[in-house]
């Protein structure tokens, strides 16, 4: 049996604070590709992926001095709804769907219910920040029609 050390999964970003020698793409130029792929309405993640495997940037904010989203919001390019949320959004449409068709699925009811849960905290937290609408409120139906836009 071996060992092997706990809680070092996955790969870690090297602790580099300066720009490689190999990247030869300028700020400006970066900060351009971010906004036509924002326009595009990609999310600050797929298009930290696209940066990575299609231009060969390993770190944007290396470059730019700022993050993706900084980037998106000052060219007004940010989704309304944070995008952590519009993905717990998803989730739960496609998991009601399923419970729309499969109906004694007992774990996806319950995997709704936590999901569900952590949904409504998150909202709390968003809109006691300001960034979502105070009043906001959870609800399957008006999520659907927000993750159709």
């Amino acid at each position: 049996m071996y060992s092997r050390k706990r809680g070092k999964h996955g790969s870690k970003k090297p602790p580099t604070k300066v720009v490689p020698k190999w990247v030869k793409v300028k700020g400006p130029e970066v900060q351009e590709i971010i906004v036509r792929l924002a326009k595009e309405r990609k999310t600050s993640a797929l298009i930290g992926t696209i940066l990575r495997d299609q231009y060969g940037i390993p770190d944007s904010r290396l470059i730019t001095k700022k993050s993706i989203s900084e980037v998106m919001k000052e060219t007004s390019n940010y989704p309304q709804m944070p995008e952590d949320l519009m993905s717990l959004f998803k989730k739960a449409v496609e998991l009601r769907d399923h419970m729309g068709h499969n109906k004694k699925d007992k774990k996806a009811l319950v995997g709704l219910q936590h999901l569900e849960s952590k949904i409504r905290r998150l909202c709390k937290y968003y809109s006691r920040e300001g960034v979502i609408p105070k009043n906001f409120k959870y609800d399957p139906e008006q999520v659907k029609l927000i993750i159709q836009k």
